[in-house]
Parts: structure tokens; sequence; C-alpha cells
């Protein structure tokens, strides 16, 4: 079976075939008013968002030219030109970085057999000596390669410590999210949690266009959640690297908990997320108590 490129893939609509890099555009151009765009509104409207047109002419390009890029049949567009799209749809750093990936691709891979992503030693010595401090190393798609004692009590209690090691069926993150009725109910504010997650996986999606392992598990959550389907039809990205989560944790109770994720600097996706609790609040109580069960 033929494995969709996710930065070149083509889909058909009325306006003609349309590529990743064409849907994206027009996502953005939905979520952008006139008016917010700085433009003069004219003529009845079908959506709220911006005219391919308008698009054009605030960018300094042609409309014929615009369609080919977004058709995928202009390959060399000039960082000028993509910048003057990036500031006249107001995208953000995340936005802008996916809109320079899915302009300018790399070049297709010759398809190799597939290989389970290996956690390196050292990574997985680190997690082991944080402690009490919940840590996972993750693959570039959300594998979850490995995890410390603490990480498994926080986001996988129901499941086998030893899941990591089992390649050929280990736990994935994105799965667990939007497949597993436990790690549903872990998180708080859930909608807000699928969100983001697929926003990452989005902006993760156009550094490994080519990988057989993307393909197979954008379709599998497509098939088996309308959720999941729904959020990466809207095309958001964002590169997470810190913030705040809400658990519902079945042992401990409720804790919010601070998350930084490392990022490995082989550039291969790998990184490790961690949680932290303020000290002397109730959520590092709760955790602690998680971390101190036999």
């Amino acid at each position: 079976m033929a494995v969709p490129n996710f930065a070149a893939s083509i889909n058909v609509s009325a306006d003609g075939p349309v590529t990743e890099l064409g849907e994206f555009l027009r996502s953005r151009r939905d979520r952008i008013t006139p008016d917010e765009a700085g433009v003069n509104s004219y003529g009845r409207r079908r959506v709220p968002g911006l005219r391919r047109e308008e698009l054009a002419q605030l960018a300094g390009v042609s409309v014929t030219y615009l369609t080919r890029l977004e058709q995928g049949q202009s390959q060399n567009a000039s960082d000028s030109i993509i910048d003057a799209l990036a500031r006249a749809l107001q995208l953000d750093a995340d936005e802008r970085a996916h809109l320079y990936a899915l302009a300018h691709p790399a070049p297709p891979q010759r398809p190799r057999a597939w290989q389970p992503e290996v956690a390196k030693p050292g990574a997985k010595q680190l997690l082991h000596s944080m402690g009490d401090v919940p840590a996972v190393l993750l693959g570039r798609f959300n594998d979850i390669l490995a995890w410390n004692r603490a990480g498994h009590l926080l986001l996988a209690g129901h499941l086998d410590c030893d899941a990591p090691s089992q390649v050929e069926d280990r736990p994935n993150q994105m799965k667990l999210l939007f497949l597993d009725e436990h790690t549903r109910d872990l998180y708080v504010d859930w909608a807000d949690e699928a969100a983001l997650a697929v926003a990452s996986l989005r902006y993760v999606a156009a550094q490994f266009a080519d990988d057989r392992r993307l393909a197979e598990l954008v379709g599998e959550l497509s098939m088996r959640s309308p959720e999941f389907a729904q959020l990466w039809a809207g095309h958001d990205v964002r590169l997470c690297t810190s913030g705040a989560k809400r658990f519902r944790h079945p042992e401990v109770g409720e804790l919010t908990l601070g998350y930084e994720v490392l990022h490995l600097p082989e550039g291969n996706g790998q990184r490790i997320l961690t949680h932290t609790a303020e000290p002397g609040s109730a959520s590092f109580a709760a955790l602690r108590l998680l971390t101190s069960a036999t």
C-alpha cells in the first residue's frame, strides 16, 4: 500500500487539486477576517475569511501563482514570498516554521524497511536518575520508548510497567489520549490536551513527511476517532515545549503540574517529557504520595 507524503499529498476540491501546503494556506485564510487583514470587503462572501485573490494581493503575488503554489505546481517559492504570505496571514512563529517546512520539503527518501525507534541508553539513564520527577521518553510520533517509575505511575499506571520495551506493541501517547478510557479520564482539560497534541503532531509531520509510521498512525486515529479526524482537518500547528496540565488521578486525586519538553540533540524527533509540581503545593504533596506508594 502506498504511503501518503503529508507535505506533498494531493487532495481534490472544487477548485482543483490542493496540496498539504494548499490546505494549510486555506485553513489560515479561513481564520482571518478581511477587517483583521486590513482588506476592504466587497461583494457577497461565502465564508468569513480571506478570498484567495485577497491573500494574493496582500502578499504581492498573482492569483495564478498562488493557485499554482497551493496545487504543488510551483516547487521553488522564494523565502521572500513565504515571508509575505506569513505576514499577510499573521502567522505566529510555529505556524511560520510549519509553512516553511511545507513549502520547502526535504527530497523524498527511498522507502526503507521499518525499524523500531531505539531509546538511547543515556536518555534512559537520565530518566531513571530523575527519581520522583515523572519523565517519559517519546519517539518522533509519540511512541513511548521509556519511562521512569514516576512517569509510569502518573500517566499510565494501568499499563504494564515494561510496556515500552515491547517494541512491536509499545504504547503510543496519541493513541492513549484518543482511544484509551483511563487516559481520557486522566486529563481534566481533555479537549485542550487533545487539540494541543494534534497541533504538535501536525508540526512534526512536516519534518518527517514521508515516514510510513506517520501515515499509519494518522490513518488509524482518523478511522477510530472522529475527534482526532476533526482536529487533524483543522491544520492547527504548535511546537509544545512547556506549560501546565491538570490531572485527575485515580489514586491521588487532582494535580496541577508544570511540564517541560526536552528535545534530544540528535534531531531525530525524540524528546523527554517531564512533570513537576510547585514545592509546598497540594499537587506537590499528591505527587510525593503517588511516587512513595509501594
